[in-house]
Protein backbone atom coordinates (compact mmCIF):
# COMPACT_ATOMS: atom_id res chain seq x y z
CA UNK A 1 0.00 0.00 0.00
CA UNK A 2 1.37 3.41 -0.98
CA UNK A 3 1.50 6.41 1.34
CA UNK A 4 -1.33 8.09 -0.58
CA UNK A 5 -3.53 5.02 -0.31
CA UNK A 6 -2.78 4.70 3.40
CA UNK A 7 -3.65 8.34 3.99
CA UNK A 8 -6.90 8.09 2.03
CA UNK A 9 -7.92 4.98 3.97
CA UNK A 10 -6.94 6.53 7.30
CA UNK A 11 -8.86 9.71 6.55
CA UNK A 12 -11.98 7.78 5.54
CA UNK A 13 -11.79 5.49 8.60
CA UNK A 14 -11.28 8.44 10.97
CA UNK A 15 -14.18 10.36 9.43
CA UNK A 16 -16.53 7.36 9.65
CA UNK A 17 -15.45 6.76 13.25
CA UNK A 18 -16.11 10.37 14.28
CA UNK A 19 -19.52 10.47 12.60
CA UNK A 20 -20.53 7.12 14.13
CA UNK A 21 -19.47 8.14 17.65
CA UNK A 22 -21.25 11.47 17.28
CA UNK A 23 -24.48 9.85 16.07
CA UNK A 24 -24.47 7.11 18.71
CA UNK A 25 -24.13 9.72 21.48
CA UNK A 26 -26.90 11.86 19.98
CA UNK A 27 -29.34 8.99 19.51
CA UNK A 28 -28.68 7.67 23.03
CA UNK A 29 -29.31 11.14 24.50
CA UNK A 30 -32.35 11.89 22.35
CA UNK A 31 -34.04 8.54 23.05
CA UNK A 32 -32.94 8.32 26.68
CA UNK A 33 -33.50 11.85 28.02
CA UNK A 34 -36.27 14.40 27.72
CA UNK A 35 -35.54 17.88 26.39
CA UNK A 36 -33.61 20.05 28.90
CA UNK A 37 -33.05 17.11 31.25
CA UNK A 38 -29.69 17.32 33.00
CA UNK A 39 -27.43 14.61 34.39
CA UNK A 40 -25.00 15.97 36.98
CA UNK A 41 -21.61 14.34 36.42
CA UNK A 42 -19.43 16.78 38.38
CA UNK A 43 -19.80 20.40 39.50
CA UNK A 44 -18.11 21.47 36.25
CA UNK A 45 -19.58 18.89 33.81
CA UNK A 46 -23.18 18.01 32.99
CA UNK A 47 -25.01 16.09 30.31
CA UNK A 48 -27.71 18.59 29.39
CA UNK A 49 -29.98 17.62 26.49
CA UNK A 50 -30.72 20.58 24.24
CA UNK A 51 -31.50 21.10 20.58
CA UNK A 52 -30.77 24.07 18.35
CA UNK A 53 -31.55 25.32 14.86
CA UNK A 54 -28.29 27.16 14.42
CA UNK A 55 -24.59 26.68 14.11
CA UNK A 56 -22.05 25.26 16.55
CA UNK A 57 -22.56 25.86 20.28
CA UNK A 58 -26.22 26.80 19.80
CA UNK A 59 -25.68 30.05 17.88
CA UNK A 60 -28.59 31.09 15.66
CA UNK A 61 -27.60 33.56 12.96
CA UNK A 62 -28.96 32.50 9.55
CA UNK A 63 -32.01 30.58 8.22
CA UNK A 64 -31.91 26.84 8.85
CA UNK A 65 -32.17 25.79 5.20
CA UNK A 66 -29.21 28.03 4.38
CA UNK A 67 -27.11 26.60 7.21
CA UNK A 68 -27.83 23.03 6.13
CA UNK A 69 -27.01 23.83 2.49
CA UNK A 70 -23.82 25.59 3.58
CA UNK A 71 -22.75 22.59 5.68
CA UNK A 72 -23.30 20.22 2.76
CA UNK A 73 -21.33 22.46 0.37
CA UNK A 74 -18.55 22.84 2.95
CA UNK A 75 -18.25 19.09 3.47
CA UNK A 76 -18.16 18.42 -0.29
CA UNK A 77 -15.44 21.06 -0.70
CA UNK A 78 -13.41 19.71 2.23
CA UNK A 79 -13.57 16.14 0.93
CA UNK A 80 -12.33 17.35 -2.47
CA UNK A 81 -9.63 19.46 -0.81
CA UNK A 82 -8.41 16.59 1.40
CA UNK A 83 -7.98 14.21 -1.53
CA UNK A 84 -6.32 16.95 -3.57
CA UNK A 85 -3.82 17.48 -0.75
CA UNK A 86 -3.23 13.73 -0.39
CA UNK A 87 -2.18 13.64 -4.04
CA UNK A 88 0.18 16.58 -3.40
CA UNK A 89 1.80 14.98 -0.35
CA UNK A 90 -0.05 16.19 2.74
CA UNK A 91 1.44 15.65 6.22
CA UNK A 92 -0.26 13.20 8.56
CA UNK A 93 -0.98 15.89 11.13
CA UNK A 94 -2.65 18.22 8.65
CA UNK A 95 -4.64 15.30 7.25
CA UNK A 96 -6.02 14.44 10.69
CA UNK A 97 -6.98 18.07 11.38
CA UNK A 98 -8.83 18.49 8.09
CA UNK A 99 -10.57 15.13 8.53
CA UNK A 100 -11.75 16.07 12.03
CA UNK A 101 -13.27 19.31 10.72
CA UNK A 102 -14.94 17.55 7.79
CA UNK A 103 -16.32 14.71 9.88
CA UNK A 104 -17.63 17.09 12.54
CA UNK A 105 -19.50 19.09 9.93
CA UNK A 106 -20.90 15.87 8.45
CA UNK A 107 -22.07 14.71 11.87
CA UNK A 108 -24.23 17.81 12.32
CA UNK A 109 -25.54 17.48 8.77
CA UNK A 110 -27.16 14.15 9.72
CA UNK A 111 -29.20 15.89 12.42
CA UNK A 112 -30.31 18.67 10.08
CA UNK A 113 -31.11 16.37 7.18
CA UNK A 114 -32.87 13.46 8.88
CA UNK A 115 -33.78 13.95 12.54
CA UNK A 116 -36.94 15.91 11.72
CA UNK A 117 -38.03 13.02 9.50
CA UNK A 118 -37.39 10.14 11.90
CA UNK A 119 -37.99 11.48 15.45
CA UNK A 120 -41.12 12.80 17.12
CA UNK A 121 -40.97 15.76 19.50
CA UNK A 122 -43.06 15.06 22.63
CA UNK A 123 -43.24 17.55 25.51
CA UNK A 124 -41.16 16.90 28.62
CA UNK A 125 -41.00 14.64 30.54
CA UNK A 126 -41.81 12.34 27.61
CA UNK A 127 -38.85 11.01 25.61
CA UNK A 128 -38.52 11.19 21.82
CA UNK A 129 -38.99 8.01 19.79
CA UNK A 130 -38.13 6.87 16.30
CA UNK A 131 -41.15 7.14 14.02
CA UNK A 132 -41.87 5.99 10.45
CA UNK A 133 -40.00 7.97 7.82
CA UNK A 134 -41.57 11.34 7.13
CA UNK A 135 -43.84 11.41 10.18
CA UNK A 136 -41.43 13.20 12.51
CA UNK A 137 -41.44 16.72 13.87
CA UNK A 138 -40.00 18.46 10.79
CA UNK A 139 -39.10 18.37 7.13
CA UNK A 140 -35.95 17.27 5.33
CA UNK A 141 -33.05 19.66 5.99
CA UNK A 142 -34.92 21.32 8.88
CA UNK A 143 -34.06 18.97 11.73
CA UNK A 144 -32.59 20.28 14.96
CA UNK A 145 -29.02 19.55 16.06
CA UNK A 146 -28.71 17.61 19.33
CA UNK A 147 -26.30 19.04 21.93
CA UNK A 148 -25.45 17.63 25.33
CA UNK A 149 -22.00 18.52 26.73
CA UNK A 150 -22.10 21.37 29.23
CA UNK A 151 -19.04 22.58 31.13
CA UNK A 152 -19.91 25.39 33.59
CA UNK A 153 -16.28 25.58 34.68
CA UNK A 154 -16.51 28.73 36.76
CA UNK A 155 -19.56 30.55 38.16
CA UNK A 156 -19.83 33.73 40.16
CA UNK A 157 -22.10 36.69 40.89
CA UNK A 158 -20.84 40.15 39.97
CA UNK A 159 -20.73 42.58 42.93
CA UNK A 160 -23.92 44.59 43.14
CA UNK A 161 -21.91 47.83 43.16
CA UNK A 162 -20.70 47.36 39.56
CA UNK A 163 -22.60 49.35 36.91
CA UNK A 164 -24.65 47.42 34.30
CA UNK A 165 -23.50 43.94 35.36
CA UNK A 166 -23.87 44.29 39.14
CA UNK A 167 -25.68 41.34 40.69
CA UNK A 168 -25.67 39.32 37.45
CA UNK A 169 -24.77 35.64 37.49
CA UNK A 170 -21.83 34.76 35.22
CA UNK A 171 -20.91 31.31 33.88
CA UNK A 172 -17.67 30.40 32.13
CA UNK A 173 -17.99 28.27 29.83
CA UNK A 174 -21.73 28.35 29.02
CA UNK A 175 -22.12 26.93 25.45
CA UNK A 176 -23.65 23.44 25.14
CA UNK A 177 -22.11 21.37 22.36
CA UNK A 178 -21.82 17.88 20.91
CA UNK A 179 -19.06 15.51 19.79
CA UNK A 180 -19.17 16.87 16.22
CA UNK A 181 -18.69 20.45 17.48
CA UNK A 182 -15.75 19.29 19.61
CA UNK A 183 -14.18 17.56 16.59
CA UNK A 184 -14.49 20.72 14.49
CA UNK A 185 -13.12 22.94 17.25
CA UNK A 186 -10.14 20.71 18.00
CA UNK A 187 -9.32 20.44 14.30
CA UNK A 188 -9.50 24.21 13.79
CA UNK A 189 -7.44 24.99 16.90
CA UNK A 190 -4.75 22.52 15.86
CA UNK A 191 -4.70 24.03 12.35
CA UNK A 192 -4.22 27.53 13.74
CA UNK A 193 -1.46 26.46 16.13
CA UNK A 194 0.51 24.04 13.97
CA UNK A 195 -0.46 24.40 10.29
CA UNK A 196 -1.73 27.95 9.70
CA UNK A 197 0.78 28.53 6.89
CA UNK A 198 0.27 25.19 5.17
CA UNK A 199 -3.49 24.85 4.77
CA UNK A 200 -3.97 26.77 1.52
CA UNK A 201 -0.67 26.13 -0.17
Amino acid sequence: MTRKQAQALTSAALAVGIVCIDQVIKVVVKTGMYLHQSIHVTDWFQILFTENDGMAFGMEVLPKWFLTSFRIAAVVFLIWYIFRQIKRGISWGLLVCLTMITAGAAGNIFDCMFYGMIFNNPPAPMIAELVPWGTGYGQMMLGRVVDMFYFPLVEWNWPASLPYIGGEHFIFFSPIFNFADASISCGVIALIIFFNQKVFR
